[in-house]
């Protein structure tokens, strides 16, 4: 087992796992609530997605040939919720993962001890995937974490349900002692 190869396609696997809990929380939010924010110092969902994708469109582009933060980039603007729609939301959500999930599964294993440049701090690609990692898992446990609040009772839970751990260890026990 080659364990760049291995890292890849686990690293792969799990930033698309935590895309999908966003997604999963996007689905249940009206064109009115991606714009709710607690008080002034909180961002909306819309404002966490513009975030979340002009950091992967800048970190990612270029990633092993240019400084992760780009020229282009206007990092203020992202905290300005211009979004309209619903739909603008998801062309800019999937945007940012495109480029991401493309620039991995265009990695190499050789890559992962290359170094790269973020604001011009060095950083090996192998750190660099880990830091990104957990600013993304960061920012859509805050959309989570929104999209609860807003919905409530009529919440459509992303893991195991309150009241439901025993039935899904046992369901999760059977099916993998079939394999």
């Amino acid at each position: 087992m080659d364990i760049g190869k291995e890292y890849l396609r686990i690293v792969i696997e799990r930033f698309n796992s935590v895309k999908i809990l966003g997604d999963k929380t996007l689905n249940q939010l009206s064109e009115e609530e991606i714009h709710w924010n607690y008080n002034s110092e909180s961002n909306s969902v819309a404002i966490i997605v513009k975030h979340l994708s002009g950091n992967m469109v800048s970190r990612w582009s270029d990633f092993l040939t240019s400084d992760g933060e780009k020229e282009y980039r206007n990092r203020e603007g992202e905290f300005i919720d211009d979004i309209t729609t619903k739909a603008e939301l998801i062309t800019v959500w999937e945007k940012g993962w495109k480029v991401l999930i493309d620039t991995l599964t265009d990695l190499r294993e050789q890559d992962l001890l290359k170094n790269i440049n973020i604001r011009g701090e060095n950083h090996l690609v192998l750190e660099a995937i880990e830091r990104q990692m957990a600013h993304y898992a960061y920012h859509i446990g805050q959309i989570v974490y929104i999209g609860k609040q807003l919905k409530d009772n009529d919440w459509k839970s992303l893991s195991i349900p309150k009241g439901k751990s025993e039935d899904y260890l046992k369901e999760m026990l059977e099916k993998h002692q079939n394999k």
